[in-house]
């Protein structure tokens, strides 16, 4: 370890006793570890959330390391940047917002500029649209300015098609995206709770193979799977999930670190000559602080080196600071994992808790373990436009109005209007028809006339034998 190696000139007693207070307090390993993807907070079995996260790794860099990135003072790398952002029927208002916090916090982190990097936004749900370009804005205020006003689509979650309006239509020349010759890096993050509802196998390969770099970010409800199926290589450094929208604007130091361009900060580069912490200035300036360096100053969880030189106590996810300010609680049954929920546990505010399932799963009777609702619901069904679901082992696929089934009945092909063609029989057959109607039409006028008039004579007739 680096802080030992900084120690190894002490005398033996006094080495032992550093070592001991730089050792980290003893842990066990999360239950659901994964190294294909990063977390905040973690799911417990079958992926219902609630289990004790794993401590993380420091975010401070000792002497002969490199810290963690902070707002503000790492300059980013040049890039086209886009974001693609779920706002389907899933994701409440509240929580949408909490997106657009999050997009805003990563922006703060970048340097903008025409020359620097240009971020664009793509919305999708059912259908995607592009709410402003690279090209678009110049400026942070301008750029978080237009994230505010976006509002959600509300249905569907068509990830495939919002990946392929991104490459057809944003990562593009006309629309900003700078040349292969400016050996600027296009980015892509991906920000949804579900499971695509379409093809996205094809989409993200030809993606990748245009070189532009995805991200998969996964909230509460998303689908592990379906995020590594999006993500770039390495997965771990690719994926991200967190159990709620409340954390997901933790992730921006996340992407500020990635981002960070370690060639002009000697902190990450490891040229600085901190005992303790290296923070970086900007220029290639640095300067050194780090009380948590030395002690975690009785933190029960984490403990957060501020710039002032001080340093605050903070809780892993699904757990809240007590008033001490230096232990912690778990806020529920969820966090603490006795729920024993298949897939999704949900606090209560009375203290209680309950149950919930995946999209296209169905809460069994037993309120805790969830049952398939529909092949169309889980995919990948196959169907190239609409899954009918014909009950929970069996489905077929149908077509949007304009199309029909072809044969192999999952694909789909646009119906050609018929031209209405009148032929000679059809003109004489009509014309017969309205002579017909025109003749029925007289006859009945010239009967309704005689009527009339034999009604008349009657009338004089009875007129005419009344007694005087």
């Amino acid at each position: 370890m680096s802080r030992l190696a900084s120690a190894r000139h002490l005398p033996g007693l006094l080495l032992l006793i550093w070592s001991l207070l730089m050792l980290p307090p003893p842990t066990a390993p999360g239950p659901l570890d994964n190294p294909g993807v990063r977390r905040l907070g973690t799911r417990g079995p079958a992926g219902s959330p609630g289990r004790r996260p794993a401590p993380a790794a420091p975010t401070i860099a000792p002497r002969s390391g490199a810290s963690e990135p902070r707002a503000g003072v790492c300059k980013s790398r040049p890039l086209d940047l886009v974001f693609i952002i779920d706002s389907s029927r899933s994701v409440r208002p509240l929580e949408f917002t909490k997106v657009k916090t999050f997009v805003s916090r990563v922006i703060d982190t970048l340097d903008i500029g025409k020359a620097h990097t240009r971020v664009a936004l793509v919305n999708y749900a059912s259908t995607v649209k592009i709410e402003f370009q690279l090209q678009t804005y110049s400026d942070k205020e301008s750029l978080k300015q237009a994230v505010l006003r976006i509002k959600p689509l509300s249905t569907g979650t068509m990830s495939g098609l919002a990946i392929q309006t991104a490459m057809d239509e944003a990562f593009t020349e006309e629309a900003g995206a700078r040349g292969p010759t400016s050996n600027i890096s296009k980015v892509a993050i991906i920000v949804t709770d579900g499971r695509p509802q379409d093809q996205v196998n094809e989409v993200v390969a030809r993606a990748r193979a245009s070189g532009i770099e995805l991200y998969a970010v996964g909230v509460d409800r998303a689908d592990m799977e379906s995020l590594k199926m999006m993500a770039s290589e390495p997965l771990d450094e690719h994926v991200f999930y967190v159990e709620t929208y409340g954390v997901i604007e933790k992730l921006s130091s996340r992407f500020q670190e990635t981002f960070c361009d370690t060639a002009l900060d000697p902190c990450l580069r490891g040229t600085h000559q901190c005992q303790h912490v290296c923070i970086s200035d900007g220029d290639g300036k640095y300067h050194s602080i780090g009380k948590c360096a030395v002690i975690n100053h009785g933190c029960e969880q984490a403990c957060v080196n501020e710039r002032t030189g001080s340093y605050r106590c903070e809780c892993y996810g699904g757990y809240i600071l007590n008033a001490d300010r230096k232990t912690c609680s778990a806020k529920g049954k969820c966090a603490l994992g006795t729920h024993g929920c298949q897939h999704i546990c949900v606090d209560n505010t009375n203290g209680s808790h309950h149950c919930e399932c995946f999209e296209g799963y169905t809460r069994n009777a037993d309120k805790k373990t969830c049952s398939v609702r529909s092949n169309c619901a889980l995919g990948p069904h196959g169907c190239q436009q609409i899954c009918v679901s014909d009950g929970k082992t069996s489905f077929h696929c149908d077509c949007f109005p304009g199309y029909t089934l072809n044969e192999d009945k999952r694909t789909c092909k646009a119906i050609e209007e018929a031209r209405k063609l009148i032929s000679t029989e059809d003109s004489c057959s009509c014309k017969a028809t309205l002579e017909f109607q025109e003749k029925v039409s007289s006859y009945l006028q010239r009967l309704n006339t005689k009527l009339d008039d034999i009604l008349e004579k009657l009338q004089i007739n009875e007129r005419g034998q009344v007694p005087h």
